[in-house]
């Protein structure tokens, strides 16, 4: 039986896809064991067991997670976050290599030899890991095909090109097979302007392990990319010097029921079809106060019923937003929900997000229309491919230093929930994700090769 090792970097939106990397490969028939950091673990939601799914945790000196954002918007506090991001790469990376390396010794000694490690973003270190131990590796891509391509071309030649595009934001920068981009629509780790710009490092050293793997080897290296083809045909065949293998989408086929004491989806049931603006921005980045502010007076201008998910609504501004929103009656603020349980209920009719990849990709396999706020790293550019490619939302337009201009939340909302054409396409996309996620779909059959592929390779 094949036997991988999977690991994951410690940030929700990491860890969500490759858990269902995982599961799905232990559904196909292989052994899987799922490495993470002990602050990931504690992010993974209790499910009941699967078989041939096992975890292994271990300790990277932050097991209540670590803090990548400012506390202020000083330039102090920016440098220590940057600083501090490169300790605890280095620190986490460390701890995975050792962990790696003794699960790989400990399964060899009982004659459970580990069959491929795969990996992902910010964990090249696991490929030296793998070269070190003699056992194959994958990389796993958990964002778009579209945003790989980029970073791809970046790292090899197309780096002065995507520069000027920061310093002149008119101008467009046209790599093979994509679509122009603007400065606004790159991965924000590629402008200098972005206080995260240091973890480029982390997928220069990525590009890197693939490129040694591409002079080592006879054959192109392999990339496991959470994508399906009809979504980024052009992407997945824009580098002919990797093998781009679409696994995706990496979500929930079915939404999961849920029992948190929250009352959002009897207030949900109450409502008309279509009716009802899902507003989120993820588990990671919050909005600023004044942009906060800025959304509550575009909602409220709609009139139409809302559901705004506010982690940390029971203290600070976040308990005042709740408390003007319980006041008007027009909308309900909950610090937690469900998503994809959101999303699929009948009376959504729109979907305010941060644009990030896992719920671009949930949003489209429902077939409820975005409004895009994009903030960092990939969700520039998906906000970019909703708009413009798939053509099944909108972004909103905001002034130099990031704040909507007046009524741009109202333009947007109500050309999304009136928009036909918006709403056909997002028919279109949900029919070809669901034709990928569903037993049999691209994404099994692709999963299934993977393994069968490995398991013959083994010699063990």
């Amino acid at each position: 039986m094949a036997h991988f090792l999977v690991t994951s970097f410690p940030l929700q939106g990491h860890i969500n896809p490759t858990l269902q990397f995982a599961r799905r490969l232990a559904r196909a028939g292989a052994s899987v064991t799922f490495v993470c950091s002990v602050s990931a673990c504690r992010l993974m939601i209790e499910s009941p067991p699967l078989a041939g799914l096992s975890y292994a945790s271990f300790s990277d000196g932050h097991d209540d997670g670590f803090n990548f954002q400012p506390n202020d918007d000083s330039t102090t506090a920016t440098a220590m976050v940057a600083t501090d991001t490169a300790d605890f790469l280095a620190q986490y990376s460390l701890a995975g290599a050792r962990k790696i390396k003794e699960l790989v010794r400990t399964f060899r000694d009982v004659g459970r030899h580990v069959t491929c490690l795969v990996y992902g973003i910010n964990q090249a270190w696991a490929a030296d890991v793998a070269l070190d131990m003699q056992i194959p590796s994958a990389a796993l891509w958990i964002q778009p095909a579209t945003v790989l391509a980029v970073y791809y071309h970046y790292f090899h030649g197309y780096d002065r090109l995507i520069n000027k595009v920061e310093i002149d934001p008119e101008s467009r920068v046209e790599l093979p097979k994509l679509p122009p981009l603007a400065s606004k629509d790159l991965p924000s780790f590629l402008l200098s302007s972005d206080p995260h710009s240091d973890i480029r490092n982390a997928y220069r050293e990525v590009f890197k392990a693939l490129d040694e793997e591409a002079k080592a080897g006879k054959s192109k290296p392999r990339v496991l990319v959470n994508t399906f083809d009809p979504l980024e045909r052009e992407a997945l065949g824009s580098l002919d010097q990797l093998d781009l293998i679409p696994i995706g989408p990496l979500i929930s086929s079915k939404p999961r029921k849920t029992s948190c004491g929250s009352n959002y989806m009897e207030w949900l049931d109450s409502r008309p079809v279509s009716s009802v603006i899902y507003v989120s921005f993820g588990s990671f980045l919050s909005p600023c106060k004044q942009l906060m502010e800025a959304i509550l007076n575009g909602l409220l201008e709609t009139r139409l019923p809302f559901l705004w998910v506010i982690r940390g609504s029971d203290s600070g501004f976040g308990k005042e937003i709740k408390n003007r929103v319980d006041g008007c009656g027009e909308g309900l603020v909950v610090p937690w929900c469900s998503q994809v349980e959101v999303l699929a209920h009948p009376s959504t009719g729109c979907f305010v997000t941060h644009c990030g990849w896992n719920s671009t990709l949930e949003s489209l396999g429902v077939g409820v229309p975005m409004v895009c706020f994009p903030q960092w790293t990939d969700q520039t550019t998906n906000a970019k491919m909703i708009e413009d490619v798939w053509k099944t939302g909108v972004r909103v337009k905001v002034k130099e230093d990031g704040v909507l201009e007046g009524g741009e939340l109202k333009r947007c909302l109500e050309e999304v929930m009136g928009g036909d054409e918006i709403r056909r396409n997002a028919r279109k996309w949900r029919e070809l994700t669901r034709d990928a996620v569903e037993e049999g779909g691209s994404l099994d059959c692709n999963i299934r090769a993977f393994v069968e592929e490995k398991r013959e390779r083994c010699s063990f």
